[in-house]
């Protein structure tokens, strides 16, 4: 399913949030700011947006890795990368998020931006990336949630549910019906005090969130 929409996936993920994902991964890298010049690796990379957005956040001085599952979205990470002055200290690479391929106690910044619901299960998600990341580190979790103010969350979520996938679909072409099941893996993925308590059960400490756009994505940290 990700490699038949890797090639119109950045340009629906743009269309479909008005550009607002911009701002998010943005925001991300703002929140949870890189120090110094240790690692820094971003997991469920897709076409390595956030990965290269920390890589601007910190000037270059941190090697920066995307790994994901997908090498049709990690053909276009590559490319981007290649076209990005100045990136040759980033670098992507093909790896399950369950099962990373990096040492223990590594990077300084472990990040997942939309992809944790894609683990197929969070919990050993959440553990390898705890593991992988060094003491005192940080792990950030950027993911879809839901609006709880009305008459936004009826709107949002009539919009979400019924014209976004639609859209989607449409322009993406694919014959996994994705944008179908971006609604259905947001509703069923646990949000705000469920996913802190995940987090900590992870080995994380001090897990805040951040409520983004008026709730419709929102960004977890927790620190190792």
């Amino acid at each position: 399913m990700f490699g038949e929409i890797a090639p119109a996936y950045d340009r629906l993920n743009h269309l479909l949030s008005f550009q607002v994902d911009r701002y998010w991964r943005w925001r991300t890298t703002r929140i949870v700011r890189p120090t110094g010049d240790a690692p820094i690796l971003d997991v469920c990379t897709g076409t390595g947006d956030l990965a290269l957005a920390f890589f601007r956040a910190n000037a270059g001085r941190s090697p920066v890795v995307g790994s994901d599952f997908c090498p049709e979205m990690l053909d276009i990470a590559k490319e981007k990368g290649r076209r990005r002055r100045g990136a040759d200290q980033v670098s992507f690479v093909q790896a399950d998020t369950q099962n990373l391929p990096f040492p223990d106690d590594h990077f300084q910044i472990v990040s997942v931006a939309f992809g944790l619901r894609n683990v197929a299960d969070t919990d050993r998600g959440l553990r390898e990336m705890t593991r992988v990341c060094r003491p005192g580190g940080r792990v950030a979790v950027l993911e879809f949630s839901m609006p709880r103010w009305q008459p936004f969350k009826a709107i949002y979520g009539w919009y979400f549910r019924n014209i976004l996938p639609r859209i989607g679909q449409w322009l993406a072409r694919n014959s996994s019906s994705a944008y179908n099941y971006l609604p259905e893996s947001v509703g069923e993925f646990p949000a705000g005090e469920q996913l802190v308590e995940r987090m900590k059960s992870a080995g994380l400490r001090a897990v805040r969130f951040y409520g983004l756009t008026g709730g419709v994505a929102t960004l977890y940290v927790g620190e190792k």
